[in-house]
């Protein structure tokens, strides 16, 4: 039998963490090939009814990967997507959803490693709790 493997979606900042993705790539850095980028502008304009349609409608898990607080293109927009991250968290548990299947995560654009620990240990999480109870 064929082990399960989660779908990721990961709404990347293109000035930072798409950065760290395509660095981990270009590096031959190996993280699960169940990731689906979506670059954005910011990470601040992903907004909470993106991440709950992505999970509804097939991923099994989430991540926001913005710039680290401090260091964002957009002064605050980093500071924004936290604020949604909040929400996104209560959200979660009004759709029955596990507080796992998202994470929110900061980078710079010289973490690849960083970028391939993260989506490596979100697989392993999710592949305990199991495909999203939406998943057709």
């Amino acid at each position: 039998m064929e082990e399960y493997e989660p779908l990721i979606v990961v709404f990347s900042c293109k000035y930072c963490a798409y950065a760290a993705a395509d660095l981990a790539g270009a590096s031959g850095i190996q993280y699960p090939p169940n990731v689906r980028i979506i670059r954005v502008t910011c990470s601040g304009m992903v907004h909470p009814n993106l991440v709950i349609n992505a999970l509804t409608k097939g991923a099994d898990g989430v991540i926001i990967a913005g710039c680290h607080p401090g260091d964002c293109h957009y002064i605050s927009g980093n500071e924004r997507a936290k604020d949604r991250a909040e929400a996104i968290e209560l959200m979660l548990e009004d759709f029955g959803l596990e507080p796992e299947r998202f994470r929110l995560e900061w980078f710079s654009a010289r973490e690849g490693p960083k970028f391939a620990r993260v989506v490596k240990e979100m697989t392993e999480e999710l592949k305990k709790l199991g495909p999203s109870p939406y998943k057709t």
